[in-house]
Formats: structure tokens, C-alpha cells, sequence
């Protein structure tokens, strides 16, 4: 350690300089040698003198009172062994050194035989292919050009030497070396060591067409069987506390329940729940991400407790849960803006919200949610004004139609998940199969204030479990950043290389 001294400081003499620095390295290791004996060593002989005298200066004396509560011994040794200590204090010297990596060149050639075969057949011949000798060392003339032959023992650490100086890409890697050196199959080669540079496989995203693709949800020809649920918000907070909104979205038919909470706390939503139980009883599953009130030990034992499936989505990856997902980009665009005059009021227009949203034409389904799960039209003020004779009708016909329509949206879901499919994996390519205890580097999922310079990927894991649709549970090896376990997909692993040292 070290530091500058003050103006008062420098007026100092010698010995006080000299305790003065002992005591501001006691002050930051105090921790490390209170309590063990420990030798302060020092070519000042004032100082050890000093602390056996009576009369010593005030300042002094505080400094020796401070030193009351150590268990040490001082040793003087003379200047002349203490140079190892002055170098610390003294200005550099600069030193002119030759060319290292020349001279290494011309060993790594004098020991590869292939160029030494070259060098012997020059000196007799006078000309091989192109290659002249100049300084001792072996070039290639390349279109006028006279290129550095690198012997093959020393390429790859020559490339990895020019890559490190900023982890550049294959393209400017290769402009570095291409006019300087001789290496046969460069770009090749260039390309090996970016891809087992451990810097970048951390740091660098993942390049081309991503990995994964699109997996729809199998769905049952049943209402009120999954349910997709999510945390939206924070909001503004209102006059009752409310600062987020429990979203709720039935698989098959798209019927949505919006619930205002004040928190994202699992009693919240097993709350909320019971009153879903007391009017349409419970699904058989429950969709949901990783969210600390659905990832909770309370949640998992209600859901337990009320015999519901619970299916944690994968780490970063929203498609997973994508209806409830698009459910909140609809709900907060249209919130912000019925509430744009008094965004503290915007849980009164929740309720008219869900009504809009249920009685709304799906493309996915060829009809309305509430007229899917209930099996008539929802009437509204217009409504009101039908004939009884229809409602009759409609009552007549009511199940043959509830069970029609249940099959006909049966089919449009199928039809319309398998377009989405095409399209989705048209932007895809099929992802990397891992396998069990395959290294890996994971893709850094949360970001914030100062995690803009971080790594892109975090490693090495290892692949624990393999899971259905081309996810992974991974677990960290050694002591990196990163979570130690954690599930992930295709699309956000890279394999380490095998030539990485772990």
C-alpha cells in the first residue's frame, strides 16, 4: 500500500515518516494481525530508538499508544538489504529491449524441420518456391509482399497473441497477421482460436440464424384446464395501494381474469386463486415463470394441496408463457391510456377491461372467449333488446352448440399454432443437441445499472438434466458468477470447447 503525503506531512522527519507509515499499514491490516505476533522491519534505527525513549513528542506518543495494543517486535536492518523495500518508491528505469518476438520466430525456425529443409536448399540453390532468407530468417514472397514464415509449432499462440489484443473478429484478426506473417490456412486457424477463447465465448452473442425452435403447448378440448398466470407492473400506485395486476388466461378458451393486487407475494395469489376456486374451481395445470410468489414454497404446497400441476417456465425465456406475456403488452397499452389524465385511477377501468377483452373476436379460436367457455354471445346493453324467442332458441340449441364450438376452436387453435410454427422457424435453425455432463456457457438473462460491460454469457456449467422442447437444468462449476443451479434453453447455451481448460 501507499499513499501521497500532505503538505504537513513532508515537513515530517525521517523516524516520523517512518512510524507514521507503520501506523497507516496497522490501520488497514488491522483485521489480519490483531491478536499475532507479527515483525516490523526497518532500516531506520531512530525509529526502533524512539519507542524505548521517556521524553518523545506528543505526536509520537499517540502513535505509540496506538501500537500498545499489538504483539510486535522491531527489527532494524541495514539500507543495503532493504533495496527491495526503496525499489517500491523509486522511479522506474526504462529499459530498451530487442525485438522478443523476432528472436522468437527465428528459434521456432531453427527448430522445425520443414524450414530448416527450405533454408538448406536456399543456400544452394539460391531460390525454392518464392522464399528468400533475410537476417537469418526464412520469408515468402506473396505478391510482392515478403511474409515472416511462422513456424507451425508457434501459430496458434502468434494468432492467439494478435486476437487478445482487443478479441477482435476473424476479419480483423486476419488483417492483423495477413501482412506480416506466413501462416498456411489462416483464416481456419483464426477461427479454432476465437472459437476456444474463453474471453469471448463469455462476451460475444451468439452470431446467424438463433437456435430453438417454436414448441406449441399441446392443448385438451377442455375449458378451465391450463391456466397461463403473470405479475404485471409495478404501476402507478393508487389510493387503495394497488401497484401491480395479477393476469390470468385460460389456454383454451382465452377467457382473462384481471385481478388489481397491492403486492407479487405468493398469499396475494393463492388469494386470488380461491376466489377463481369459488366460481370456476381449479385447473388441472397452471403455466407461470419463475416470479419469487410462483417460485414460493407456499405456492407449491396450495397447488399441491388443491391437486394442480405447476409448470415453471424457463429462465429468460417469456415465449414459454406467451399468451399471458401478449395478455400484458394489450392490458398495459390499454391501461395507460384510459388512465392518461389520472394514472393513480387506473384500476377502475380494470374491470371494464376484462369485459372488452372477453367479448372481443380471438383469430386463434374464430370466436369470442366468453362465447367459447360459456357457449352464448355476452350480452351488453344492445343485447338487451333481443327477442325472448332467440333466447329461447339459443337455449334449445345451447349444448349440441357449446360442444360444436368447443370442437370447431379445437381446430382453429391447431390450425393457427401450426402457421405460427412455420413462420416462427423460418427465422430459426435447429438447435444444438447437449448431452448429460456437456460444458456449456450459459446467456446472462438479467440486466440492470452496471451489467452493461458484463459478460454476455456466464461459465462453465455443466448439463445436469436434459427436458422436454430443448431446455436444460445446468449447474455452475467452480466458484464464477452465476447461479449455481438453473434451467435454461438451446438458444441460450454455448458449447465450451472441448480444448477450454476447466
Amino acid at each position: 500500500m501507499s499513499r501521497k503525503t500532505s503538505d504537513t506531512e513532508r515537513k515530517y522527519s525521517s523516524y516520523e515518516l517512518e512510524v507514521m507509515a507503520v501506523i497507516e499499514a496497522l490501520k488497514k491490516f488491522r483485521p489480519y494481525v490483531l491478536g499475532i505476533p507479527f515483525k516490523i522491519v526497518t532500516d531506520c534505527i531512530a525509529f526502533k530508538q524512539t519507542m524505548n525513549k521517556k521524553d518523545i513528542s506528543s505526536k509520537i506518543t499517540r502513535w505509540a499508544l496506538m501500537l500498545e495494543e499489538y504483539d510486535y517486535v522491531i527489527e532494524h536492518r541495514q539500507g543495503t538489504r532493504m533495496r527491495h523495500v526503496d525499489a517500491l518508491s523509486r522511479n522506474p528505469v526504462c529499459m530498451i529491449i530487442e525485438d522478443s518476438l523476432t528472436l522468437q520466430i527465428l528459434k521456432a525456425q531453427n527448430s522445425d524441420e520443414n524450414v530448416k529443409a527450405i533454408k538448406d536448399l536456399l543456400k544452394i540453390k539460391n531460390q525454392h518456391d518464392d522464399y528468400i532468407i533475410k537476417g537469418d530468417l526464412l520469408y515468402k514472397s506473396i505478391k510482392g509482399n515478403d511474409l515472416l514464415v511462422v513456424p507451425e509449432d508457434m501459430q496458434m499462440s502468434l494468432i492467439k497473441s494478435a486476437h487478445e489484443k482487443g478479441h477482435f473478429s476473424v476479419k480483423r484478426t486476419e488483417d492483423h497477421l495477413i501482412n506480416e506473417f506466413y501462416i498456411p490456412k489462416l483464416k481456419q486457424k483464426i477461427e479454432k482460436c476465437i472459437s476456444n477463447c474463453i474471453t469471448c465465448i463469455l462476451a460475444s452473442k451468439k452470431q446467424g440464424k438463433q437456435e430453438g425452435e417454436l414448441h406449441p403447448i399441446p392443448k385438451v378440448e377442455l375449458p378451465l384446464d391450463t391456466y397461463h398466470v403473470d405479475h404485471l407492473g409495478p404501476l402507478e400506485s393508487t389510493n387503495k395501494n394497488y401497484k401491480h395486476i395479477l393476469c390470468v388466461i385460460d389456454s383454451f378458451t382465452k377467457f382473462v381474469w384481471l385481478y388489481p393486487t397491492k403486492s407479487t407475494s405468493s398469499q396475494e395469489v393463492i388469494s386470488k386463486s380461491h376466489l377463481q376456486k369459488s366460481v370456476f374451481g381449479n385447473p388441472r395445470r397452471i403455466i407461470s415463470d419463475k416470479g419469487s410468489a410462483f417460485n414460493s414454497k407456499e405456492f407449491d404446497d396450495y397447488c399441491s394441496s388443491e391437486s394442480i400441476q405447476h409448470l415453471s417456465v424457463t429462465t429468460g425465456l417469456p415465449r414459454a408463457n406467451g399468451q399471458v406475456e401478449r395478455l400484458n403488452s394489450t392490458v398495459i397499452s390499454v391501461i395507460s391510456k384510459l388512465s392518461k389524465d389520472d394514472p393513480t385511477k387506473w384500476f377502475k377501468f380494470v374491470p371494464e377491461l376484462q369485459r372488452i377483452l372477453n367479448s372481443t373476436y380471438q383469430r386463434s379460436i374464430n370466436l369470442t372467449p366468453f362465447e367459447l367457455l360459456v357457449g352464448v354471445k355476452m350480452r351488453d346493453k344492445t343485447d338487451l333488446k333481443l327477442r325472448e324467442l332467440i333466447e329461447e332458441e339459443i337455449r334449445s340449441n345451447f349444448q349440441e352448440s357449446r360442444e360444436n364450438l368447443r370442437k370447431d376452436a379445437k381446430q382453429q387453435i391447431l390450425k393457427v399454432q401450426e402457421s405460427n410454427r412455420k413462420t416462427y422457424n423460418l427465422r430459426r435453425k435447429p438447435p444444438n443437441k447437449y448431452k448429460i455432463n456437456d460444458i456449456v456457457a450459459i446467456k446472462r438473462t438479467q440486466h440492470g445499472p452496471g451489467l452493461k460491460f458484463k459478460s454476455k454469457f456466464l461459465g462453465p456449467y455443466k448439463i445436469t438434466k436434459i427436458k422436454p422442447n430443448d431446455t436444460y437444468d445446468v449447474k455452475k462449476i467452480g466458484f464464477v458468477e452465476g447461479p449455481v443451479h438453473t434451467s435454461t434453453c438451446a438458444e441460450y447455451l454455448k458449447p465450451w470447447s472441448d480444448e477450454c481448460a476447466i
